[in-house]
Formats: structure tokens, sequence, C-alpha cells
């Protein structure tokens, strides 16, 4: 009975450990995510800027 409770108790602590890292993980990931979106709004995202300039000069290629 008493190692029932103890592989009971160790099986707890262990899913409370993974529990932690994977709270860690996650919040580091958030963490780095919001970084990379502050670069990119910073530096005006020019790769959204260079898609549109592409699109516009295929679109005047092709009605002229």
């Amino acid at each position: 009975m008493a190692d029932e409770n103890d592989k009971r108790q160790d099986s707890r602590q262990e899913k409370a450990s993974r529990d932690d890292r994977l709270k860690s993980a996650l919040r580091e990931n958030l963490k780095r995510r919001k970084l990379q979106a502050r670069e990119r709004a910073a530096m005006g995202d020019p790769s959204q800027n260079d898609d549109a300039i592409l699109d516009e000069e295929a679109a005047g290629k092709t009605g002229g």
C-alpha cells in the first residue's frame, strides 16, 4: 500500500516538474516572439512592402 502511495506521489511530482518546464519554455517562447514582432514593427516590415511592389510591377506589365 505504501509503495502505491509513493508511486502516485512520484508521478505527481514528475508531472508538476514537467508542467513547470513547459510553462517556462512557453514563457520564453512568448518573450522571443514579442521581441521579434517589435523589431519587425520598428523596421517597417520591408518584406510586406516588397511583396506589394512586386504585385504592382506584375500588374503593370500585364495591363499595359
